[in-house]
């Protein structure tokens, strides 16, 4: 792992205006914007497991709003927030004068008086949800301008429907981790697949989210779906001309054994088709329970196709020797234990059960990096200040 103070010297190198924007979408950073949060991020993460504490907040409020249910997520954020020093206030829309038609502008004002970061999880109505954080940071923008609020509240994307970039970017440290340094991952395989499940209407944001972050960094990424599985098509165009530029390459396939050939690192997900996730939005926006019944259904029989996209010992073993390395957001369908068929086998799980906690276990990091980043902008001046100050988070 990089030293401290390497860290710290790296940051100083780097440009950055992330003080200046929201994290709403990775390929609207810079690469050195990328670096940065996950130099911070590891930054803490050295702080804490020296016991030192990281927070640089005495008071202030992390607002969550979670359109969608969350377990990881909703946890690392908490725990990002308060790894910084805010407490954490959750907005529930059903308890809330949202439900009797409260306006955006004036939801996203009220909330924001003592707030310094609001957290939105909006990933269930394609076309809307990362729309919807837009709105939210414009009206947040009109309240600083107006001087409602003494201060601009950063927004940090934490899943909409088209990217997950707190996920992707945990990822991408864990990679980074795993395999040495940014650099090492040049030239690197990695397969991004669809894989069976047996339940329908899983967002878009997680594959998307990964080739068009993998992309950035001269990684070799495989997009693998079954036909009738696409993505949202500007996504896929950004990903191949990332590929370009960062001189790695990408390329989609219609089969998880050719993603799978050679490959160094493997991403077996389940995804909704896009054209069923926007059929999805339009039934869920008229309240049409018996169209998405309907629609359940049908997707459910399409699923049941495909089953043979399934992460096996077998389907391992076409990867780099044998040994790729294998990654899941979490929680995934694992075939004999969460459901009767599923992703992946219990055996190939098991066998990277570690691994796929020691990714987990870098969000609430990145997260934590997202908020500091949006605050300050001389995030290495913080951090040095914080290992200066060297106060113990536990004595004893």
């Amino acid at each position: 792992m990089t030293n401290y103070q390497d860290l710290i010297e790296e940051i100083k190198k780097l440009d950055s205006e992330l003080h200046t924007k929201d994290f709403l979408l990775t390929w609207e950073q810079s690469t050195d914007e990328l670096k940065q949060v996950l130099n911070v991020a590891e930054a803490l993460r050295l702080l804490r497991n020296e016991n030192i504490s990281t927070k640089v907040f005495d008071s202030g409020l992390g607002v969550s709003l979670f359109r969608d249910n969350s377990t990881r997520t909703r946890f690392s954020y908490a725990s990002a927030c308060n790894m910084l020093g805010l407490a954490v206030q959750d907005l529930d829309e059903g308890k809330s004068q949202i439900a009797h038609g409260e306006t955006v502008r004036e939801t996203a004002n009220m909330i924001s008086f003592c707030a310094d970061v609001i957290g939105i999880r909006d990933d269930m109505y394609l076309g809307y949800g990362n729309q919807y954080m837009r709105e939210v940071g414009d009206a947040l923008d009109f309240g600083k301008e107006q001087e409602v609020l003494a201060q601009r509240p950063g927004v940090v994307n934490l899943q909409c429907d088209i990217d997950h970039p707190t996920q992707s970017m945990a990822d991408l440290a864990w990679l980074k981790e795993h395999f040495g340094s940014l650099e090492n991952l040049k030239g690197k395989k990695i397969a991004m697949t669809w894989a069976y499940s047996p339940s329908y209407g899983k967002p878009l944001s997680v594959p998307q989210g990964i080739i068009g972050l993998m992309t950035r960094f001269g990684m070799d990424v495989t997009l693998a779906h079954p036909e009738g599985y696409e993505l949202i098509p500007e996504v896929v165009e950004t990903a191949a001309k990332q590929a370009e530029e960062s001189g790695g390459s990408f390329r989609q396939v219609a089969s998880m054994e050719e993603a799978f050939e050679g490959a160094d690192i493997v991403y077996p997900k389940s995804w909704a088709p896009y054209h069923v996730m926007g059929k999805r939005t339009e039934l869920l926006k008229a309240n049409d329970q018996e169209g998405l019944k309907a629609l359940e259904k049908e997707c459910l029989e399409q699923n049941a196709r495909h089953k043979d996209w399934h992460c096996t010992e077998d389907m391992m073993k076409l990867t780099k020797e044998g040994e790729a390395l294998y990654m899941h957001c979490l929680p995934a369908d694992i075939t004999g234990v969460s459901c009767e068929e599923g992703e992946v086998t219990e055996g190939v799980f098991n066998k990277y059960l570690v691994d796929t906690y020691k990714e987990a276990g870098w969000k609430p990091f990145i997260i934590a990096s997202m908020i500091l980043n949006r605050k300050f902008g001389n995030p290495d001046v913080v951090l040095e200040k914080l290992m200066e100050k060297g106060k113990r988070r536990v004595d004893g």
